[in-house]
């Protein structure tokens, strides 16, 4: 069986499986297996996959995971996620478009304590959209900026997705949780700038409303005790990364311990709190930790069938330059994005790209930053993009889906900007990784 023969009836099998609504980890672990007993019998291979699921988790630099979702749960049971929002609320004002720039302030924070693009904008979306629907906010300053903001998590780091990334790509997570500090900045700021620039161009789209005035002694004293020590553990922990004085797993540990610390000394270090972040993060991290396993042993079985290298022929052997090559890619990254979780693709994708990103000579770490920005994109495309689905969940049936499609339209063009920029000053994504490394 020729090369593409084998790669069409391996992906064509996940896409079918995850078609029907399995789990993406039990999808590629069933292709994986059915591969292994059609290329290689019973017995001695079983026993390899085995070992090679235990081998793929029994990796020092998968620690990151868990104790960065540890640190975000126990700052969300402990409350002080929800001070630090009334604060950001206070800090307002009377800004142009002010519910919508709270919107995009707090995704921005939240998205540093939570792994998941989905449950960022499923709780953004439950906060906030029922006072936007009362201050007849447009959907294009209402649900948008949920979205946009709520995809941020995967982005900003310490960032548990990018962990997983740089951990099936084989980079340096270090390097590619500091690259991505600037893109997910810009992409906050870029949010912001438009949102004023439409609230104050066309005020109807976010009208204004009397809203309590407050001293600047009162915003700043909410903004110091509320959101400067969740913004401190933050700056902590890629601080040290930064600086070249822990590695991430050390970051992780000292951002845990400082999450537990704040929330001791706001009072919210409940037994029910601990609790609840516990088991919370057992079972966020028992779902990463169970698709990356099953997803390793599925890249090993295209590495035997042969259907990675014969790919990764074609493509070098092909007269596409390697820009060409990355623009290409982007487009299917979208695609894929309609249909299937940013955790799946990458988990399909990468164990066939990564290697044609060594052999075009281009920066693995630029390239990982320009995925995960499309990935974001992805999620808010429409019709299928899964996000968009989510913003329905939350918001009143008098919501159409057309309304909420057109409603993120402005912001996914920021997100192709940033990635056009990222193109042609590769600076954005490299500078601070080798500043910080070298």
């Amino acid at each position: 069986m020729a090369w593409y023969e084998t790669l069409t009836l391996i992906f064509g099998a996940v896409l079918a499986l995850l078609g029907i609504g399995m789990p993406v980890a039990f999808a590629l672990a069933a292709v994986t297996l059915g591969g292994i007993y059609l290329t290689q019998g019973w017995g001695g291979p079983f026993q390899s996959y085995v070992l090679s699921v235990k081998s793929s988790l029994s990796v020092f630099s998968l620690l990151p995971v868990p104790l960065f979702v540890l640190m975000g749960e126990i700052l969300w049971h402990s409350k002080i996620a929800g001070r630090a929002l009334k604060s950001l609320d206070i800090a307002m004002g009377r800004l142009p478009g002010r519910l919508s720039l709270l919107t995009i302030a707090s995704g921005t924070l939240f998205s540093t304590l939570s792994g998941s693009t989905m449950a960022n904008t499923a709780l953004l979306g439950r906060l906030l959209v029922p006072e936007l629907m009362q201050r007849k906010y447009s959907g294009a300053m209402s649900m948008g900026p949920i979205m946009a903001s709520g995809a941020l998590s995967m982005l900003i780091p310490p960032s548990a997705l990018a962990v997983i990334f740089a951990s099936v790509a084989k980079i340096s997570i270090g390097k590619l949780l500091i690259a991505l500090i600037l893109p997910g900045i810009m992409l906050a700021v870029l949010y912001a700038v438009f949102v004023i620039g439409v609230a104050i161009k066309f005020p109807a789209l976010a009208p204004s409303y009397q809203v309590e005035r407050a001293t600047l002694g009162v915003k700043l004293k909410g903004l110091f005790a509320n959101v400067l020590p969740l913004t401190l553990v933050i700056i902590l922990v890629i601080g040290v990364i930064f600086a070249g004085i822990a590695t991430p797993t050390e970051a992780a540990a000292v951002g845990a311990l400082a999450s537990f610390c704040l929330a001791a000394a706001y009072g919210g270090l409940s037994v029910r709190a601990v609790w609840n972040s516990l088991i919370d993060t057992v079972r966020i991290s028992v779902m990463m930790l169970t698709i990356l396993a099953s997803a390793i042993a599925f890249s090993q079985l295209l590495a035997f069938t042969g259907a990675s290298r014969g790919l990764l022929n074609f493509v070098v052997a092909g007269d596409q330059s390697p820009m060409m090559f990355v623009i290409l890619t982007m487009l299917l990254l979208l695609v894929l994005g309609m249909f299937l979780e940013q955790i799946a693709i990458m988990m399909v994708t990468l164990p066939i790209l990564m290697p044609i990103i060594a052999a075009l000579h281009l920066d693995p770490i630029w390239f990982a930053v320009l995925m995960l920005i499309n990935l974001e994109i992805a999620l808010m495309t429409p019709p299928f993009g899964m996000l968009l689905f989510v913003m329905r969940s939350v918001t009143p049936p008098s919501i159409t889906m057309t309304a909420i499609w057109r409603s993120v339209i402005p912001y996914m063009l920021i997100n192709l900007l940033v990635i056009g920029l990222i193109m042609l000053i590769p600076a954005i994504a490299t500078y601070l990784p080798k500043l910080a490394f070298g």
